[in-house]
């Protein structure tokens, strides 16, 4: 008997719920989680912080995977409302943003890693399984953000930068991809928003900027290691 329950323990699935404004996006994740793996198991699902809330304390999973941005408060106000009464349950944020104020506000509220979209569907799954057995995980050149953060060192990257700060989470993400040579199109598909969205957030950037077009904005967020 006793060789029958260790035999389940050692099978046992990782429960997965995910977090993320874009239900295509979930959708795709939940699609391959389910096909290239038997070691995970996508309890459920959320695409804002309210349902988040109420759907982790019902199914209570081994791991959250966790969208950074959000319209109505984003990861780190998941993580504020969840783990006073379920610290049980761990984090990993899963974002389109590799900028270094995102991964730090969400490691300082609690999660246990940060891997970027760009993640392939075998890594994700490593990561999960990882986080869930207690180690930390980090997309390679974002642990050093963490790590200076912490440190307290000299020279350590900025959390906060006050003329970034007058962007939206929204605006940061169109301008990364913009200063890294994407198109509008581009853009639009990687975010899962509308050319008509992205040429909107283009000129809000520019007016608050006070710059003139995406040359000076690709300069600009390079100064600010956006890119």
């Amino acid at each position: 008997m006793s060789d029958t329950v260790q035999s389940s323990q050692t099978t046992r699935k990782v429960r997965v719920f995910l977090v993320d404004d874009h239900a295509l996006f979930r959708a795709g994740v939940r699609t391959e989680l389910d096909s290239i793996t038997d070691e995970v198991e996508v309890v459920g699902e959320a695409g804002t912080v309210g349902e988040a809330v109420a759907g982790i304390a019902a199914k209570l999973p081994d791991v959250v995977l966790l969208d950074v941005h959000m319209p109505d408060g984003g990861g780190a106000e998941v993580l504020r409302q969840v783990r006073p009464t379920h610290p049980a349950v761990v984090f990993l944020a899963l974002s389109v943003s590799d900028q270094a104020e995102d991964v730090i506000t969400v490691i300082r509220a609690g999660a246990r890693g940060y891997v970027t979209k760009t993640i392939s569907s075998q890594e994700l799954v490593r990561a999960v399984v990882r986080v869930a057995e207690g180690d930390a995980v980090f997309s390679p050149r974002l642990a050093g953000f963490v790590l200076d953060a912490f440190a307290d060192r000299p020279g350590s990257a900025p959390i906060s930068d006050p003329e970034l700060d007058l962007l939206t989470p929204r605006e940061r993400d169109v301008l990364r991809l913009l200063a890294r040579g994407y198109a509008y199109k581009e853009i639009a598909s990687e975010l899962f928003i509308s050319v008509k969205t992205v040429e909107t957030h283009v000129s809000s950037v520019l007016r608050k900027t006070q710059l003139s077009n995406r040359y000076e904005l690709s300069r600009w967020a390079s100064d600010r290691r956006l890119v």
